[in-house]
């Protein structure tokens, strides 16, 4: 038994061996058609995609998320106290500068103009008695003055004549003082009174402004200074955003912007840069932008979220090929551009330019015909391909 079991071993042993062998001579009979030094992958082509490199102008664009604002605002309020009688506007009215847009309750300050005209009616007497006192002072010392030459009025008499002249002279500048600051007061008390008659008067841009915001409606009580109205300016409108310091320089004013809102979807709005902050906000690291757009129509609103895009460069002559092209071979850019047999491809090291959504601008030596963009992770310089969506490809001679 032990005899048939090791026999049986050998058996197995030997026919191993025969079919090691047979494997072997298979290799080395396949490695004799092949020539020393031939890559093998040019021996079974790649499947790959191309597309075609193109020449023409390329821009570089960026788009910025940022708010409309009001090119400028003017807050009404009233400059004295009182109980708000009347709003003649409401939200969304047009208002035309210098309107009387709101009144206050006036009694107080008609009352105050009756006691500041009475006040001067009074000095104005006061005046004409001063008047009249020195005239009668003039006449007493002008008498005492000829007495005392003729030696019958004494010294002492002419001085107290001369005394009562210069005080009545006196009274009478007091009383003309007293006029002017009864006229003075009574201007005052007219000002004031004019001044619940609230107007929106407003200098420089547009001479039409639309209401934003209504604060107090009639028989509420305001103090003086404090908002009544909210009134803005709508055309033009002005948009903000904030760039970082990459974009920053780039920009200037002038530049023509794009702008897109969520309000009007697939709807593009004209407008340019305005002011560029000279300074970035510590926080974070951005700085102000800000852009005016035409507005006629006032359909943009303050408020509302934009997206400008600006054309910050633009080439018009440039070697354009599809982003997923570019790859990279020992931390260099290139590609892989198809020779003119369409059954091979060569690596041509690149500049990397503009990137326009999936086209991107290069430069290098030899960037003609096709492009390899699929698939040139397997390929090398040289390699053999074929290309699987080329409809074009001539059919092959039998």
């Amino acid at each position: 038994m032990k005899y048939l079991g090791l026999k049986r071993l050998i058996m197995v042993l030997l026919l191993m061996a025969v079919a090691a062998g047979a494997g072997w001579v298979i290799v080395n009979k396949h490695r004799s058609h092949v020539r020393p030094g031939e890559n093998r992958k040019k021996l079974r082509p790649l499947p790959v995609e191309v597309a075609q490199i193109q020449r023409g102008p390329i821009e570089l664009r960026r788009s910025f998320s940022g708010a409309l604002e009001a090119m400028s605002e003017f807050v009404v309020a009233p400059k004295v106290s009182g109980r708000v009688e009347k709003v003649f506007v409401k939200l969304s009215d047009t208002v035309n500068r210098g309107q009387n847009v709101a009144e206050l309750d006036n009694a107080e300050y008609v009352q105050a103009v009756v006691q500041a005209e009475a006040d001067l009616a009074e000095a104005k007497a006061n005046l004409v008695m001063s008047g009249s006192a020195l005239k009668i002072a003039n006449r007493e010392l002008e008498r005492t003055k000829k007495l005392l030459k003729r030696g019958i009025a004494s010294d002492s008499e002419f001085d107290a004549a001369r005394a009562d002249q210069l005080a009545k002279q006196a009274q009478l500048e007091v009383a003309k003082a007293q006029v002017d600051r009864a006229e003075a007061s009574l201007k005052t008390a007219n000002i004031r009174l004019g001044y619940t008659k609230v107007t929106a008067s407003w200098t420089g841009g547009d001479k039409h402004r639309v209401v934003a915001e209504r604060y107090l409606d009639e028989g509420q009580t305001v103090a003086a200074n404090a908002p009544l109205l909210l009134i803005v300016e709508l055309h033009p409108i002005n948009g903000v955003v904030y760039v970082t310091e990459k974009d920053y320089a780039r920009l200037k004013p002038g530049q023509p912007v794009s702008l897109a809102t969520d309000a009007y979807p697939g709807e593009q709005f004209r407008g340019r840069i305005d002011r560029i902050a000279p300074v970035f906000r510590k926080s974070t690291r951005q700085a102000r932008v800000e852009m005016t757009i035409e507005n006629e129509q006032h359909r943009l609103k303050p408020g509302m979220f934009i997206r400008a895009t600006v054309v910050m460069e633009k080439v018009p002559e440039a070697t354009i090929i599809p982003e997923q092209a570019l790859t990279t071979r020992n931390e260099k850019n290139g590609v892989f551009v198809v020779n003119d047999d369409r059954r091979s491809v060569v690596w041509r090291e690149v500049t990397v330019g503009i990137r326009e959504g999936h086209r991107v601008q290069v430069e290098g030596e030899g960037l003609s015909g096709l492009v390899v963009t699929l698939g040139q992770q397997l390929v090398s310089h040289g390699s053999a391909i074929t290309i699987s969506n080329d409809h074009n490809e001539p059919t092959p001679r039998s």
